[in-house]
């Protein structure tokens, strides 16, 4: 490949991030889950249930949809092709997001269940052009440009809708404060954006085989295709460790995307401003670590670097959840002289910092260590495994926020759930071997 058409195509691979980000940003994690939660549920407590339902319910979806939607793109040249579709899926969906008003939560939900699963589709594909357009010795750093475009997108999705649409007396083309309309109307800024900013994706990124027509043969084959890789999963040791160790600690990954905003605002008492903030801080840290230490991927491997962001964000999740009153990793800090003014309130703000840093390497590093795993011919299935590998369990980390947050009245209890996934994700991690998980697929 010529070096311009190499970057043209990095480039062009890398706006899909930039362009499905902001879902995550302001439909997922800072906006709409604290809407939902605050004004369209009957209170926080049940929207924080239902929203973790929501999640729980996706997931499950996901993880059964991936593996044979990715054989089918193996055996028949559908990648771009199921690109295009779920892209459009989630575009669809987080429109309608704009229409439920507050109580009408089934639509709600119904309508972010749909985006929420082309989202996550949308990436399974994308994420298999890895290892096509990346030499392995770039692999990391070219997954770390994707996710530091990504947090770019995030962060200026989320400066122009706090600008637009939340901070003005006003907001533009006509919205207005009641029932909501205002921070609702980001969800059809959302869909324009990603429908926009993917398109050079979808023109400039090849694939090597044409799309072949749908047919019995191809269906046949292609499950046919899904069961030999399950029986031939032994042969791939070390990635089959890898995607164990990353059901837990890409669970509380999920758990945190899924609860930040919420937490902010049901516990510190976050206003949206605040909340707008707090993403903006959130992205900026996590756009530069995904850059900074994508370039350590390369050079002291994917395990290494997602074991470092995995302490960092158990760090930071036990500094999340022990500050509501003024305690430390449940210390009262100001009795051992090291308050420094500092309030709890300020600190989930530097946790938050922290939780950016660590949250893009780990993501990057993550996809960057599955790339190099994945036998030639075989990359949609494969992170069709990967995308099931992240959503097989990813119910339990809300499941159980939700059921604690219910049971205990108390989002600060609920929240602890992602420490315990992450250490435990971090702990299988540690019995993976690079070296020969990348010899074996040859």
């Amino acid at each position: 490949m010529r070096d311009s058409n190499y970057k043209r195509t990095i480039f062009a691979w890398s706006m899909y991030d930039f362009a499905n980000q902001p879902f995550t940003t302001l439909a997922v994690t800072f906006i709409y889950g604290t809407f939902f939660t605050k004004v369209i549920a009957e209170n926080e407590i049940i929207g924080t249930t239902l929203w973790s339902r929501a999640i729980t319910i996706t997931a499950l979806i996901v993880a059964f949809l991936s593996p044979i939607m990715g054989a089918l793109a193996d055996r028949g040249g559908y990648r771009k092709v199921f690109l295009i579709f779920w892209t459009w899926v989630c575009v669809a969906g987080t429109f309608a997001l704009f229409f439920p008003l507050p109580g009408q939560v089934v639509a709600a939900l119904t309508c972010f269940i749909i985006a929420n699963i082309g989202f996550e589709m949308g990436g399974v594909f994308c994420n298999a052009y890895l290892p096509d357009i990346a030499p392995r010795e770039k692999i990391g750093r070219v997954s770390g440009y994707g996710w530091s475009f990504g947090y770019v997108g995030g962060l200026l999705a989320l400066a122009l809708c706090f600008v637009l649409f939340v901070q003005p007396e006003v907001p533009v083309f006509g919205f207005s404060t009641e029932l909501g309309e205002n921070i609702r109307a980001t969800n059809l800024f959302i869909a324009i954006w990603f429908a926009i900013f993917s398109i050079p994706t979808f023109l400039w990124v090849k694939d090597a085989k044409k799309p072949q027509r749908m047919d019995k043969h191809i269906m046949s084959s292609s499950f046919s295709q899904l069961k030999s890789t399950f029986g031939e999963i032994r042969k791939y040791r070390q990635m089959t460790r890898f995607l164990l160790a990353r059901l837990l600690y890409n669970d509380g990954l999920i758990t945190i995307f899924a609860f930040g905003g919420i937490y902010a605002s049901g516990t510190f008492g976050f206003t949206f401003n605040e909340i707008f903030l707090f993403g903006i801080i959130l992205n900026v840290t996590a756009g530069l670590g995904a850059f900074g230490l994508g370039f350590l991927d390369d050079i002291l491997g994917g395990k290494t670097t997602i074991q470092l962001s995995n302490i960092g964000l158990i760090i930071a999740c036990l500094i999340a959840i022990t500050t509501p009153n003024a305690d430390l990793f449940f210390v009262n800090y100001p009795s051992i002289g090291i308050s420094f003014m500092l309030t709890g309130k300020m600190l989930f703000w530097i946790a938050g910092a922290l939780i950016g840093v660590f949250a893009g390497p780990n993501q990057s590093a993550s996809r960057s260590l599955m790339a190099r795993f994945i036998p030639k011919e075989k990359e949609n299935e494969f992170f069709g495994f990967f995308a099931f590998s992240g959503k097989a369990t990813a119910f339990i980390g809300p499941f159980l926020l939700g059921v604690i947050t219910e049971v205990f009245n108390s989002q600060r209890l609920g929240i602890a759930v992602v420490a315990v996934l992450l250490g435990l994700g971090a702990i299988l991690l540690n019995g993976v071997n690079e070296d020969e998980g990348i010899a074996a697929a040859g």
